[in-house]
């Protein structure tokens, strides 16, 4: 029986309090670290059985690599709330810095603060290609499972997306589009794959 431990409910805790981090994109982070982490228990349940021998190169392709795939999630999310600190803190400089010097300081830590959620959707995208290789193999039993992880996947992209966006609103010029461009590409890349997953997921099921 899962036994949560008061770690995790600390982390919701520090996400609902009244401070501004950690917030969306941290969310985002572990939003995908859970989608990591249920892809790991169908590649495992996959293993599990030569029925599924078709799906076992990838399945431990997957144990070989999602472990720490799962951790750099969970660093992901912390990154994103201290790009976002940064932001809070160039606001914050002294009234007599000068102003050319912080104007700098709050444009490289927007830029920080997109960057670190732009990170977590190329993640979330990696993620999805990874389980379009193991939908069509896997353990048929934890199909729904692995389902439930594209979706997380997809929600994080989402989230993340939003994240990246709030922050190039105050950016201008080259920087502003390039970073919008790449999240738009990637969260059509997104959008796509999980209509391959679905279309695979559902014929198995016969749904």
């Amino acid at each position: 029986m899962i036994k949560l431990n008061d770690g995790y409910r600390d982390v919701l805790d520090s996400i609902s309090s009244s401070a501004p981090t950690p917030g969306g994109g941290s969310v985002a982070g572990l939003t995908l670290a859970h989608a990591h982490a249920l892809t790991i228990m169908v590649a495992r349940l996959t293993l599990n059985s030569e029925k599924w021998i078709d799906g076992h190169d990838i399945a431990t392709e997957i144990i070989e690599t999602e472990d720490a795939n799962l951790g750099h999630s969970i660093q992901l999310a912390q990154n994103d709330a201290l790009a976002f600190d940064e932001v809070m803190n160039a606001y914050r400089l002294p009234k007599d810095t000068d102003a050319m010097t912080k104007k700098t300081a709050i444009t490289e830590a927007t830029i920080g603060a997109a960057s670190s959620p732009l990170e977590i959707l190329d993640s979330a995208c990696n993620l999805l290609t990874c389980i379009t290789k193991l939908v069509p193999n896997c353990n048929v039993n934890a199909l729904t499972d692995l389902a439930s992880a594209s979706e997380l996947a997809l929600a994080s992209a989402k989230i993340a997306a939003y994240n990246v966006k709030i922050n190039t609103q105050y950016l201008e010029g080259d920087t502003k589009r390039d970073l919008e461009e790449k999240c738009d590409d990637k969260l059509n890349q997104c959008n796509k794959t999980i209509i391959e997953i679905n279309k695979i997921f559902t014929k198995r099921l016969g749904w």
